[in-house]
Formats: structure tokens, sequence, C-alpha cells
């Protein structure tokens, strides 16, 4: 996991995950530095990720007052638990929703818990964070959020696309992307990430764009996709024709079967002889 750092404000915690026949996928983190230190996600939960150490790079843990979970899927949740033990001073801002989904599986410390809805807004001492539904999701307790001091838009999933190697994945900017190659990406993401854009109304699902676009932040920050600077006009045309889209359809048995039978073979412990 790599550090860098958008505009005067921000830091990113960069990572990111193969998928086969997809690409490799940016999973990103972010501290926003307000008077109030913001963890935004922590990461993926693999064991050999360490998320703590990471963010100690750019913050002292102690000293972070939210994190801010985009929504409760284990891409977002690594290292949220060990965050909570090493920022006592923090609250973790979700929903109802996320709160109860986190529950299914490890429940958070609802005296740490701070439900905030889309529409409303947080004061992190030298700014308010507005809450907002993202236009694509894949989660029902997605909230993300625009900081109007430094015009940028935290995005969760939305925008999201695979990269072609896990140096791109990892960037801090996406600007070298090629344009066509970009908005294949985010498409095909937006297909494997929000499978019900198929089955929405286009004209009501494009309305749903505007107000970002109105919101017309300089960069936005998505978790799987690497920073985006001055491109937002051209990220919500790419998102506009989503619908219309091929679906995505995944690998079956028998594709999974082929792709095992070409993977190398692992060590086998031979078995101890046997006594005559």
């Amino acid at each position: 996991m790599g550090t860098h750092k958008v505009g005067t404000d921000t830091d990113v915690l960069a990572d990111c995950l193969e998928v086969p026949g997809i690409g490799f996928i940016p999973v990103n983190a972010f501290v926003l530095r307000a008077r109030e230190p913001v963890v935004v996600d922590t990461g993926l939960s693999l064991p050999d990720r360490n998320f703590l150490d990471a963010l100690g790079d750019v913050v002292d843990p102690a000293d972070v007052r939210w994190i801010w979970l985009t929504h409760p899927d284990r891409d977002h949740t690594g290292g949220l638990f060990d965050l909570i033990d090493a920022a006592p001073g923090a609250r973790v801002v979700t929903t109802f929703m996320g709160a109860g989904i986190m529950s299914t599986e490890r429940p958070l410390p609802m005296d740490r818990v701070y439900f905030l809805n889309p529409g409303q807004s947080l004061d992190v001492g030298d700014r308010r964070l507005h809450a907002f539904r993202p236009p694509l999701f894949d989660n029902p307790a997605t909230v993300g959020f625009y900081d109007d001091r430094t015009r940028t838009c935290f995005s969760s999933d939305c925008f999201g696309g695979p990269m072609p190697t896990a140096e791109l994945a990892t960037a801090p900017d996406v600007g070298p992307v090629a344009g066509p190659e970009l908005e294949a990406a985010q498409l095909l993401w937006a297909t494997v990430d929000s499978p019900w854009v198929h089955m929405v109304d286009p004209d009501k699902y494009r309305a749903g764009l505007e107000p970002l676009r109105a919101m017309d932040p300089e960069t936005v920050l998505c978790t799987h996709l690497p920073p985006a600077t001055g491109m937002t006009g051209r990220l919500l045309d790419t998102l506009s024709r989503a619908p219309g889209t091929s679906p995505f359809v995944g690998p079956d048995q028998a594709a999974l079967e082929r792709m095992l039978a070409g993977f190398e073979p692992g060590p086998v412990d031979q078995a101890p002889p046997m006594d005559a």
C-alpha cells in the first residue's frame, strides 16, 4: 500500500487487487486533513495488508476523529476495528443500514457510531462535509461526501474502473490512462458493480447524475479509480452511457475448470514410507 497527496488537504492510501479477466482493481482509502482528521474507508480485508502501518505514514491514528465508512463491504473495512482501537476519540460515520449490515459479522460499538444520511452534513472543525448518495453503488448503505473547501468529491465505488497494471491502479492520477481505455474500464465497472443499471429508466438515471454535475467538483476521489482532477464532466458523460451497455456475464463453472486446469500444480507432500 503506497501513499500520495492530492491537493493540500488529502492523502491517498493506494492499494489494488488483481481480478483475473478484469484487471487490477484500485482499492483506495483516504485521509482528509481537516481540523478534526477524517479517514475515509480502511482498505482490503486481507491478512497481508496492514492498514494501520500505511495510515501511520500519513497521520498518527490517535489523532483521527472521524472514520467515514462509505459502505460496509469487505474492501472498505479491512482496518476498521484496528483503527477504532487505535483512535479512541474517533467515531464511525455510517447509516442505520450500514451499522445493521456490520452487525451480521462483527458489530460496531454503538457508542462510537455517528449516523449520517444523504442530504445531511458533518462539521469537522474547519469545514462541513456534505453527504450524498452516489448515482452508482453496490451497497444500500453507500454514502459519499463533498468537501466544498477543496472542491473534492469522495464518491465511494462510483466512477471506478479496473486498470491494466498494478502501477496504473495505484498511480497518483488517472490522467495517463488513454481516453477510450478509461471509458471502457468505467463502463465495465459500472456493469460489474451496479448491475441494476440495466433495469432502470435511462432518463431518470441520467437525471440522477445532474446533482453531481451541478456540484462541479474539481477532484473526484473514488475507492476504485486513481484520483481524477479536472475530469468530472468527462467521467459523468461516460457514466451516462452505462444503461445502454451490455450486462456483464462472469465465468461459469466450465470456465472455472479451464482456469484451474491451467494453473501450475502445487507441491504435494509425500506420504511417509510404510513400515514393512
